[in-house]
């Protein structure tokens, strides 16, 4: 799978991906945090990203601190973000809601 480029990453991250963030130097990945009510709420969100993260073939690291969740995406066999980072992170954004 290609990586995408500074162009690309850019462009969707000011479109459709504005809770995300460009971190990481080399190899670069994607992170939003979401905050949720209760430390159960994040539990069940961590759980429905988990289910998709499986179904995809492609797993986030998750941060869980409290009620604040992080997750950061990138392909680390290709050492980047690829599409299916972008692909993740809309499932992440349906799933955690506005």
């Amino acid at each position: 799978m290609a990586l995408l480029s500074h162009d690309e990453v850019d462009r969707v991250l000011a479109g459709e991906l504005t809770d995300w963030s460009l971190v990481g130097e080399g190899e670069a990945a994607i992170t939003r945090e979401v905050r949720v009510e209760t430390f159960l709420d994040g539990i069940a969100l961590v759980r429905r990203v988990a289910e998709a993260a499986e179904e995809k073939d492609h797993h986030p690291d998750i941060d869980i601190r409290f009620t604040t969740l992080t997750f950061v995406l990138s392909t680390h066999s290709e050492g980047g973000l690829t599409a299916k980072d972008v692909d993740l992170a809309r499932e992440i954004d349906r799933l955690a809601g506005p």
